[in-house]
């Protein structure tokens, strides 16, 4: 009965990191609807086993679970736009302290995704742009190789991705950062630690005010709007 029990739960948890996947490259954005039927045959699982990793994206912040009109993937608010940053400052700066003791597989991992990060740039790719710079800073915290926060992080990262979706020209939010992730990357493996984590505080600190910006100029669109329509 147990090993059933653990296939289950595991089954779920293949379901909810699918979810959290496109979530994280852009193909889930918020407010869009989460149909059992439909999503339960896309992944291949019963509907029992959908309900249950809608509920683990639930308690991650990533999806609202609506009394009888089903699931939706949540917009971010802009108490938690500063709660992702700060979640983000905390893990990710301590990251790069410790980064001197990062096995090569992890340094590389990093390097990897800035350069995936270039390559989407000149093709003008800006969704897999935004997609590779979160796997840059995921790569960056792997280099503590704890499981645990790699997981943790993984969520954070798909909050972050819908508080991006707040504009829909992806250049406009995802351009200046290119070139900051290269600077944190070559820092890194330059082993110029305490300037790696300069840059990137600063860099968190200015993405937060722009994220925060643009959300508070949708909201005004917003208003503006309805107010015509009034």
């Amino acid at each position: 009965m147990s090993g059933c029990i653990d296939m289950a739960v595991a089954t779920a948890e293949r379901a909810a990191e699918e979810l959290r996947e496109g979530i994280v490259t852009g193909s889930l954005a918020p407010g869009t609807p989460l149909r059992e039927v439909t999503l339960a045959a896309e992944l291949g699982v019963s509907r029992n086993t959908l309900r249950e990793a809608l509920r683990l994206l639930a308690t991650e912040g990533l999806v609202s679970q609506r009394l009888h009109k089903g699931a939706v993937v949540n917009t971010m608010s802009t108490d938690r736009i500063r709660d992702i940053y700060l979640v983000r400052r905390t893990i990710e700066l301590r990251a790069v302290e410790e980064c001197g003791s990062a096995t090569p597989a992890a340094l590389a991992a990093i390097e990897g995704a800035v350069r995936a990060t270039e390559r989407a740039e000149r093709a003008g790719d800006w969704r897999e742009v935004g997609t590779s710079s979160l796997r840059f800073h995921c790569a960056i915290v792997a280099t503590l190789g704890s499981p645990m926060l790699d997981q943790m992080f993984r969520g954070v990262t798909a909050q972050q991705r819908l508080a991006f979706a707040v504009v829909a020209d992806e250049r406009r939010i995802q351009q200046p950062w290119v070139s900051l992730d290269r600077e944190i990357c070559d820092l890194i493996h330059a082993g110029y630690r305490a300037a790696a984590g300069r840059a990137l505080r600063d860099y968190l600190e200015a993405s937060e005010r722009m994220v925060l910006g643009l959300v508070g100029e949708a909201a005004t669109g917003v208003a503006t709007d309805l107010a015509k329509e009034a």
